[in-house]
């Protein structure tokens, strides 16, 4: 292996969870490092002088040009459009994608109201500790430019959105009560449950059933919900078992032993259930 190889092999995880940040699907993640790792071949080495900043200014360029390609093809997508998940036990030491797994879905998900230049500013700030000087050498803006994209960027995913900085134990014993509840067809109990501007999101894209709407507040979610419950308890040959997707728990369910969902959620300020996503398309499952 060259030097310029291991320099690119050393960053290839930062780079691939700097990616999947900007993206939120694994294969445009993976391209995108790919297209980084293209350019690298091609650069002059000798003048590059911090060779990890250089790749990361790369890649945000290389994933900024693809998330405006692939909210083009988004606008057509049928349904709600969701983050693709990383399982943890799909995920292992050492993997590409093991950096990448600590992004929580409901950010992911939340960074998508941001604009392109926006969600790299405050990628590159919050998730790799970047200087300013940096973001502004990687987007050719100024130094107090970038400082206003990142202030923003806070600003709007505060604005209505879930808790990004819930523990794993609130998440899991949110999850544990609402399954219990739905599991005894409570459903009057699971709708207290939810904040009331609480939203729910089902991507299942053209290949599997899921709701084609964001449903908003807890009388439209549970009345969606108990339909799904009641029509699937009645299905043969399916568990419902416990996951951690992004870092935080979840539930995956296996019909015949190939998932069928992944679901998991994110509390509101309130601490009750703010966020509800439901992962059906089997392109973005393991």
């Amino acid at each position: 292996m060259n030097s310029a190889t291991a320099t690119f092999e050393a960053e290839r995880q930062n780079l691939t969870s700097l990616c999947y940040r900007m993206l939120g699907d694994r294969a445009d993640a993976e391209d995108a490092v790919q297209d980084t790792w293209l350019r690298w071949m091609q650069a002059d080495h000798g003048n590059v002088a911090n060779p990890a900043a250089w790749l990361r200014r790369a890649a945000t360029n290389i994933a900024i040009d693809a998330l405006r390609s692939a909210r083009q093809r988004r606008e057509t997508y049928v349904g709600p459009w969701l983050p693709e998940p990383l399982l943890q036990s799909d995920i292992g030491p050492e993997h590409d994608f093991e950096l990448a797994q600590e992004c929580e879905l409901a950010l992911l998900w939340a960074m998508e109201r941001l604009g392109e230049e926006e969600r790299a500013a405050f990628i590159l700030r919050e998730a790799f500790d970047a200087g300013y000087d940096e973001i502004s050498a990687t987007l050719l803006k100024s130094v107090p430019a970038c400082r206003q994209l990142v202030s923003r960027a806070h600003k709007r995913l505060q604005e209505g959105g879930p808790r990004f900085d819930a523990t794993a134990q609130e998440v899991q014993d949110l999850i544990a009560r609402f399954f219990a509840a739905v599991s005894a067809e409570d459903f009057e109990s699971a709708r207290r449950l939810f904040a009331p501007n609480a939203v729910a999101i089902s991507d299942g894209g053209r290949k599997a059933r899921a709701a084609r709407r964001i449903l908003v507040g807890p009388d439209d979610i549970v009345h969606v919900l108990a339909a799904v419950w009641r029509r699937a308890a009645q299905e043969d040959n399916w568990t419902l078992e416990p996951c951690v997707s992004n870092g935080k728990p979840g539930m995956v369910r296996r019909v015949n032993g190939g998932i069928d969902f992944i679901m998991t959620l994110a509390p509101a300020p309130s601490g009750d259930v703010g966020w509800l996503y439901v992962m059906r398309n089997p392109d973005k499952l393991p």
